[in-house]
């Protein structure tokens, strides 16, 4: 079978505020995994249509971003889910 590892960016410049996941965590599509403060204050949630085990996080609370900064690396698992 196929290994597709989805690399997820930060969508903004800003810091990290709260990391909800850790090393080989398993996570839902669309699920939380970053909370970002921008610098004028906003935060933004950081969530990516795939689901499947973190292989590593590379972000710490209070660390600085931008849109060039990965964030984590993803394994899909490669599962079709979804409602109508």
């Amino acid at each position: 079978m196929k290994e597709v590892l989805e690399t997820v960016y930060s969508p903004c410049y800003g810091s990290i505020k709260e990391v909800f996941v850790n090393d080989e965590a398993y996570v839902y599509e669309w699920e939380p995994l970053f909370l970002i403060e921008t610098e004028d204050k906003k935060v933004v949630e950081v969530c990516v249509g795939v689901s499947g085990t973190i292989t590593h996080v590379d972000m710490t609370p209070g660390q600085e971003v931008t849109p060039e900064s990965v964030l984590t690396v993803l394994k899909d698992d490669l599962l079709i889910t979804g409602s109508d």
